[in-house]
């Protein structure tokens, strides 16, 4: 199936357009002609190398909401004409620990992205959303609830779910106090969310102008992260706190801002942590540093559930393909509220 799309060729080179073959259907196979594709911080990573590994051509996108085009013959789950989701993963190895407990981000084999990696039944490459059509089986394609905005809820598929993983992990309820380091594309869907939960929300941040919109996206609280005297007032208080900011940063301030057993969950930062950690905090406290990465399967589909019936969805502006290299040059300023996404009728003549 002979498709088109956007890809980066080098780590140097603007995104351009490039017609490449996706795999012909398997008899578990949903062919989805994509509608929406969100841009995600780390399709900018993987497009300029950033991280080691990608491999040119590559054509990014794991935000994807499109409309079943055609099934095979084994699937049971969707019908032509159905609206759905595809997200950072099309498949995994579905026979490990992690893997039969829906935890398909864990899987023990690795699972397979949907860009940038190989395909684990014909060793191809994926290539993702900013695309006409993609190939995925059906048991990694997300039903969209009735009444979920198409375009609102592309971002869902990671950055909804990469900040839901942990409220849910960490069993974030009514009363449960609940801080966010940043205002992103993550912070925002992590205000979003925890308060919907109903916790007592608050934002760390820099930036005395996000405080409006902030309160706005659910913070009961905002607290300025360079104020002594304001991060002194939250000492002990937070039971968990949801850190997204992608780059090294001093994790030691809050951590003193955690309660007993509370736990800072990095789910932004890939790499080396950097200034060193103090670990009389975490000793004397009992508190713990951990990491979260997207969500499995039916932690997904529990989301989209969830934002359905609550009116929740990412805040997004919408723009053509020919500007996604506009695009990329924006969110690296954070010139965006909260999340590009690629309208991929522009893609088509």
């Amino acid at each position: 199936m002979n498709v088109l799309g956007y890809a980066a060729r080098s780590a140097t080179e603007n995104l351009e357009p490039y017609r490449f073959d996706r795999r012909n259907p398997r008899p578990n196979d949903v062919v989805v002609e994509i509608l929406y594709c969100g841009i995600c911080h780390s399709d900018i990573h993987v497009a300029r190398s950033d991280w080691p590994g990608t491999t040119y051509p590559v054509v990014p996108g794991h935000e994807i909401v499109g409309r079943v085009a055609s099934i095979g013959a084994n699937v049971t789950r969707f019908a032509s004409g159905d609206l759905v989701g595809v997200g950072v993963m099309v498949d995994s190895c579905r026979t490990c620990a992690p893997c039969k407990r829906g935890l398909e981000q864990y899987c023990e084999n690795g699972a397979t992205l949907t860009y940038n990696d190989v395909d684990r039944h014909d060793g191809k490459p994926t290539y993702g959303g900013y695309s006409e059509r993609i190939v995925v089986s059906e048991e990694f394609v997300f039903r969209l609830p009735d009444g979920l905005d198409p375009k609102g809820a592309a971002p869902l598929l990671c950055a909804g779910i990469t900040t839901w993983s942990p409220l849910r992990h960490w069993s974030v309820r009514e009363g449960t106090r609940v801080a966010v380091v940043g205002l992103g594309g993550l912070g925002h869907m992590a205000l979003k969310l925890a308060k919907a939960l109903g916790a007592r929300v608050t934002l760390f941040t820099r930036s005395p102008a996000k405080e409006r919109d902030a309160r706005r996206l659910g913070a009961d609280r905002v607290v300025l992260s360079t104020d002594e005297k304001q991060m002194d007032g939250v000492k002990g208080v937070f039971d968990l706190i949801v850190d997204t900011v992608p780059y090294a940063h001093d994790l030691n301030p809050y951590l003193r801002t955690l309660s007993l057993d509370g736990t800072l969950v990095l789910v932004g930062l890939l790499g080396d942590v950097e200034p060193a950690l103090d670990t009389v905090p975490l000793i004397v406290g009992r508190k713990s540093i951990a990491g979260s990465v997207i969500g499995g399967i039916p932690e997904t589909q529990e989301l989209l559930d969830f934002c359905a019936a609550r009116g929740i969805a990412s805040d997004v502006e919408v723009v053509p393909i020919q500007k996604v290299n506009e695009a990329y040059e924006r969110m690296l300023r954070s010139d965006v509220k909260y999340r590009f996404v690629i309208d991929m009728s522009s893609l088509r003549p």
